[in-house]
């Protein structure tokens, strides 16, 4: 299985950046585009590495901040037939305030509607396989909200915000001969969350690699160390990361794990 990222903060050079996350990810069976950045540059940046996004079987979002979902328009225009796989509760409805004023963060306004045949809605009860050994899985984890509260990002519920509680969230699983490789791209609801999730979901089965952004630019170096020891515990053996990660966090969490924890940049690719 091949993962190549299309779109993060940082960038190969000969291509282009944006605080945004794409990937392709090659299976056996499928070729699968998890989000499209905050623009179409995820499909300029395909065009450079000699990717033809028409070629794509399945599109998923992780999540309905614009900064994933914003370039999906470029991708409908280049691919047409592929459907797009968001949670049921995926709407255009997030805002934070967590550079101070409150602003919208979620998906381009009227994107949903207008594509809306190219659109399916994954239930967030259960694991959902949409190709052999590719697996959605939604957080069913009570008390995100918290989460959301802490990380200031809510949702527009009624005409009131609420905190998010990220039922528009899912993680990107798949399966391979040495175990399970998650993708989450930015992992709003906690990368323990996740982890926890998947383990329940598929019992036994070890986690090989953690993919996406693991949104801990906000939280202190005590806490990524935790959560350094709890991968540590659990074998995992690969973590990309970068977008959302935070690069002191990113420091914290390479020295705390010499050789398990990579920086993710547009142009790169690897293999699990």
């Amino acid at each position: 299985m091949k993962t190549t990222i299309l779109t993060d903060n940082d960038a190969a050079d000969g291509l282009g950046c944006e605080w945004g996350f794409s990937a392709l990810i090659e299976t056996d069976d499928a070729n699968i585009l998890l989000d499209a950045g905050a623009s179409g540059l995820f499909a300029q940046n395909a065009h450079e590495l000699g990717i033809d996004l028409a070629a794509i079987d399945y599109a998923v979002l992780s999540h309905a901040h614009f900064d994933h979902a914003d370039g999906f328009c470029d991708f409908f225009a280049l691919n047409d037939h592929a459907p797009l796989l968001i949670q049921q509760a995926c709407e255009e409805d997030c805002w934070s305030d967590a550079k101070g004023d409150m602003a919208y963060i979620g998906v381009q306004e009227g994107l949903l509607g207008q594509h809306a045949r190219r659109i399916e809605r994954v239930p967030r009860s259960e694991a959902v396989e949409f190709a052999p050994g590719a697996w959605l899985l939604g957080h069913t984890t009570e008390g995100l909200d918290k989460i959301g509260e802490r990380e200031h990002l809510y949702r527009k519920a009624g005409g009131e915000l609420v905190n998010d509680e990220f039922a528009h969230e899912q993680s990107l699983v798949i399966e391979t001969p040495r175990g399970l490789v998650i993708y989450n791209s930015c992992s709003h609801g906690g990368v323990e969350t996740i982890i926890d999730e998947v383990r329940t979901a598929f019992p036994g089965t070890p986690i090989l690699a953690f993919v996406g952004g693991l949104h801990l630019f906000l939280r202190s170096d005590d806490e990524v160390r935790e959560l350094a020891n709890a991968i540590r515990e659990l074998g995992i053996e690969r973590i990309y990361t970068g977008h959302c990660t935070g690069e002191r966090a990113l420091e914290v969490l390479q020295e705390e794990l010499p050789g398990v924890v990579e920086k993710t940049y547009a142009g790169q690719a690897f293999e699990l």
